[in-house]
């Protein structure tokens, strides 16, 4: 009986896909921008859009203030006849974001990021170019419409369901936290399911079981009371944009390993048979450094790209600001500098003491005349998840058809602090299945979304829904 029913929603997926692109192209034309306060009013209008389409869905929908942007929160009560005679009625919760990050440098954009197109991608497949269509309203979207095809088709769930929808995911980590460990009986589930990953390759889809966490920094270096004249002032006068390059340049020796006293405490190498079994993954470096243009590995000798990402922690710079910037010339000594440094962290490493460390770090290395000052952009503990539950299982069975190969269990380089908010505050583990490929170019220009990810995501997750229903009646 659920397997027919499974066939009939997937069709109506088929059936109705046109529409379904439709929604998520007004979805993408939102500048839903959460981290610049210039689109604060852009984010306001997303949550209202996305509370009409799922209060049109027969959610029960609200939206909360936060510190940051609004949440929206939508939940769904079975009717009595879809629940009848069942001793457990599940509770799930799906998390997703509709922030998304800025667009600059908006020259290298081939398309305008926030009017959503589909056009060839490097390897020739359809693709949905817009800022976000990766990351992540493409991926919630596919959730979203999973849910309206089995409600379109069957007419209820047989289980309680309730999505979380923030707009702070890609900057401040703090108004999640809050409203999590505020309103732990509203978000109370039995589970969490997260699509902000993505697959193993093209052909083969993934459950990620651990995620790396997170510090983030902006380091300021202030010099002279004001910017100098660079000929009267060249040499005698401390320059804050060499000493920020100095500090910077000093953060890993030549074997690419952090130099910060204490970092690397609680860290553990992997195991042989850990590495014997990424081994067999057969993950090609070459291949993924060659789709974003690089030949060369870099990072920490002694470990393979996949042991970096999945099990080694990071320190990177992502962004330096100092003096002119403008067009043509300006010959002055700037008055300060600014790096912004992002952490990623492993399980045995704790945030607080990497941040403090990082701090007491780039004090110790100050010039007379020079002062600094720190910006903290939030922190997350590493994440590892249970890979055998009942809900991995379902997960795998749900991928597995519908790619046809089976899901490899997977680590994640990146960091969703949502995750280790729900472990924290809800007790929860979280079943982390998204649909995203290497070469989206998540945080870039042309970020883009394959049609067929939105596609096989939203029959993945109506099969998943599937898979629910077949275990409540077991």
């Amino acid at each position: 009986m659920t397997a027919a029913a499974t066939q009939k929603v997937l069709a109506t997926i088929d059936r109705e896909f046109d529409a379904s692109m439709a929604r998520l192209f007004d979805f993408l034309r939102f500048p839903s921008i959460g981290t610049d306060p210039a689109f604060h009013a852009d984010c306001r209008r997303t949550a209202q859009w996305l509370k009409g389409q799922l209060d049109g869905m027969g959610f029960s929908t609200s939206i909360h203030p936060t510190v940051g942007q609004p949440m929206v929160v939508a939940r769904y009560e079975p009717p009595e006849a879809a629940v009848a005679g069942m001793a457990h009625v599940p509770h799930v919760l799906f998390y997703g974001h509709y922030d998304v990050q800025p667009v600059d440098p908006l020259n290298l954009w081939t398309t305008p990021p926030f009017e959503p197109c589909i056009a060839k991608g490097r390897d020739g497949r359809d693709c949905i170019f817009a800022r976000g269509a990766s990351d992540d309203k493409g991926q919630v979207m596919t959730f979203v419409e999973a849910s309206r095809a089995w409600l379109d088709e069957r007419g209820s769930l047989p289980f309680r369901l309730t999505l979380l929808i923030e707009g702070d995911e890609e900057g401040d980590t703090e108004p999640l936290d809050r409203f999590v460990a505020a309103n732990t009986e509203l978000l109370k589930a039995d589970i969490v399911l997260v699509c902000d990953t993505g697959l193993w390759d093209p052909k083969t889809p993934a459950i990620v079981t651990s995620l790396r966490g997170t510090v983030g920094e902006d380091v300021t270096i202030t010099g002279p009371r004001i910017d100098l004249h660079s000929g009267y002032f060249g040499g005698p006068a401390v320059n804050p944009i060499k000493v920020l390059s100095r500090i910077l340049g000093g953060l890993h020796d030549k074997n690419g390993r952090v130099t910060i006293p204490g970092f690397y405490d609680g860290v553990k190498p992997p195991t042989a048979a850990q590495r014997k079994a990424w081994q067999k993954l057969k993950f090609n470096s070459k291949a993924f450094l060659g789709g974003v243009g690089l030949k060369t590995p870099a990072g920490e000798v002694g470990y393979s790209a996949l042991e970096q990402i999945w099990v080694r922690p990071t320190v990177e710079a992502n962004g330096f600001i100092g003096g002119y910037t403008g067009a043509g010339g300006k010959t002055v000594l700037p008055a300060e500098a600014t790096a912004k440094f992002t952490f990623r962290l492993v399980a045995g490493q704790n945030p607080v003491k990497i941040g403090k460390a990082f701090r007491a770090f780039v004090k110790k290395q100050l010039p007379p005349d020079c002062k600094v000052r720190f910006t903290s952009h939030g922190a997350g503990l590493a994440v590892s998840v249970a890979d055998d539950s009942r809900w991995t299982r379902m997960a795998r069975q749900a991928l597995g058809d519908e790619w046809g190969k089976t899901p490899v269990l997977a680590g994640e380089g990146g960091s969703i602090p949502a995750v280790e908010s729900f472990a924290r505050h809800l007790k929860l583990d979280s079943i982390m299945m998204g649909f995203c490929n290497d070469d989206d170019a998540l945080h870039s220009p042309d970020e883009n979304y394959k049609v067929e990810s939105y596609h096989k995501g939203t029959r993945a997750w109506a099969r998943f829904i599937g898979e629910i229903i077949k275990d409540c009646k077991t």
